[in-house]
């Protein structure tokens, strides 16, 4: 069968079409196949597309573990490292912390 669709979540190749949208029977994750091209990308809050080597600002303050103080929102980080294939999809460093990885649902392109 050489138009089996895996799921993108867990790889499965139990899938099926249900109301225009593909469903895995493992996970249960649904998807448009039209969409799933996309999946590479990685938005900030605003839905820009971030790059590697883009500055962003923090848009809320975020605890970091082992720190006395949170990273303000306003900070400035400049240089980022994407990584797709992670939750903290940002790499970057940050004056004062050091090394971390952000998500990218809480910074702006700057």
């Amino acid at each position: 069968m050489s138009d089996t669709v895996l799921c993108p979540k867990c790889s499965s190749e139990f899938t099926y079409e249900q109301d225009g949208l593909m469903v895995c029977s493992q996970c249960f994750h649904e998807w448009d196949p039209a969409e799933a091209g996309n999946d590479d990308k990685i938005l900030d809050i605003n839905g820009n597309e971030l790059q590697n080597g883009d500055s962003v600002i923090v848009m809320k303050d975020l605890p970091v573990k082992g720190a006395p103080k949170p990273v303000k929102a306003g900070t400035k980080v400049k240089n980022i490292r994407l990584r797709p294939d992670s939750d903290h999809n940002i790499d970057c460093k940050i004056d004062g912390f050091g090394a971390m990885a952000l998500k990218s649902e809480f910074v702006k392109k700057a």
